[in-house]
C-alpha cells in the first residue's frame, strides 16, 4: 500500500528543521515554462556529452543531451525552455570500459545521427554555453558544430571554487546532494537537469544563486601563462604551484602552463624568473575571455 505522499511531504519538511537530518529529495526535472512577456532575461544551454575516448581529435560522440534555460541578469534561474537528447552511432564499435562508464551500448546507438541543423538551431539563440567540464565539452562539440565556437563559456567545474563554499567536492552527485537532490541518471540531459538545479541553489556564503558566481567568473579575463622549456626536475614545484602540463598533441605547445587573473601575472612571472628560470624571461602568455576559454584552438 502507498504511503499518501501529504504524509511523506510533512515527514520531510519535520525532518529538514532538524539539525540531525538531512532531506534529499529525488530530482524531477522542471516542466517547460512560457516566457512572461516583458520579462528581461537571457537565454544559456546547459551541454553534457558522452563519446568513445576522451581525445576531442578523434574519438566521437555517442550522446548529447542539452537543456536550454532563461535566467535574469542577476544570475537567477527563471525556467527551462527546451530539452534536446540523442545518441549518436559512431564509426568504430563502443569499448567495453566505455559502456562500463556510461551505459551506452553498440545496440543503444544502432542507426541514430545527430542532425546537425537541430543542434545549431536549438544553441542559436542562447548567450552562454556551461558544462561541468568545459575543457572536455567544448573540444568536441566545436568540432562538430562550428556554432559552439563563436559561444561564450562557463565550467561549472573549476570555475567556482566549490569547496570554499560549503561543498564536499566539484563532483556532480556531490554539488547535486549539497543543493538537497539526488539522482539516478541515465541520459546526458539528466545530468543537465541535475547541474540546472546546482546553479539555482543558493550558496549560503554569498545569498545568491550559484549560477551568478559561475557567470561573474566567467566574464572576467584570465592570462594563461606558458612556462615552456623548464627542467624536469622542477615539474614538483611547478605542480605545486597549480600548473598543468600539456602534452602538445593539441597543436599548443608542449609545456607547463597556468591560468591566472590580470592581478595575479606580476607575481606569476616573479615566481617563474627566480624559482624556475633563476634569470629575467618573459614568458609566453595569452589572454583568454570566455568566447575561447576551454577551447581546443586556444
Amino acid at each position: 500500500m502507498l504511503q499518501d505522499t501529504t504524509d511523506l511531504t510533512a515527514m520531510a519538511e519535520a525532518l529538514s528543521r532538524s539539525p540531525d537530518y538531512r532531506v534529499l529529495r529525488r530530482l524531477v526535472a522542471r516542466p517547460i515554462y512560457v516566457p512572461t512577456a516583458g520579462q528581461e532575461v537571457r537565454t544559456g544551454v546547459l551541454l553534457d556529452t558522452e563519446t568513445t575516448g576522451l581525445d576531442g581529435a578523434k574519438d566521437e560522440i555517442i550522446e548529447l543531451g542539452m537543456v536550454k534555460f532563461d535566467y535574469t541578469p542577476d544570475g537567477r534561474i527563471v525556467g527551462v525552455r527546451d530539452t534536446f537528447s540523442a545518441f549518436n552511432e559512431p564509426s568504430v564499435p563502443i569499448s567495453a570500459e566505455v559502456t562500463a562508464l556510461t551505459g551506452i551500448t553498440d545496440e543503444m546507438v544502432a542507426g541514430h545521427r545527430l542532425d546537425d541543423a537541430a543542434v545549431t538551431d536549438f544553441v542559436g539563440d542562447s548567450v552562454v554555453t556551461i558544462a561541468h567540464n568545459s575543457g572536455f565539452d567544448r573540444r568536441f562539440v566545436e568540432r562538430y558544430w562550428p556554432v559552439f565556437e563563436h559561444k561564450a563559456w562557463a565550467c561549472s567545474a573549476t570555475e567556482i571554487d566549490w569547496r570554499a563554499h560549503g561543498f564536499a567536492g566539484a563532483q556532480l552527485g556531490y554539488l547535486l546532494n549539497g543543493a538537497g537532490f539526488f539522482h539516478q541518471a541515465h541520459r546526458a540531459v539528466d545530468d543537465c537537469h541535475a547541474l540546472l538545479e546546482v546553479l539555482a541553489f543558493e550558496l549560503p556564503t554569498t545569498g545568491a544563486p550559484a549560477l551568478a558566481l559561475l557567470l561573474e567568473t566567467a566574464r572576467k579575463p584570465t592570462l594563461r601563462v606558458w612556462a615552456e622549456q623548464t627542467a624536469f626536475e622542477l615539474k614538483d614545484s611547478l605542480k605545486r604551484r597549480g600548473y598543468r602540463w600539456n602534452d602538445g598533441s593539441d597543436g599548443r605547445p608542449k609545456s607547463w602552463f597556468i591560468d591566472v587573473d590580470e592581478a595575479a601575472l606580476a607575481d606569476e612571472i616573479a615566481f617563474l624568473r627566480t624559482q624556475i628560470y633563476m634569470q629575467d624571461v618573459e614568458p609566453t602568455v595569452q589572454r583568454l575571455t570566455a568566447f575561447t576559454r576551454f577551447s581546443g584552438r586556444v
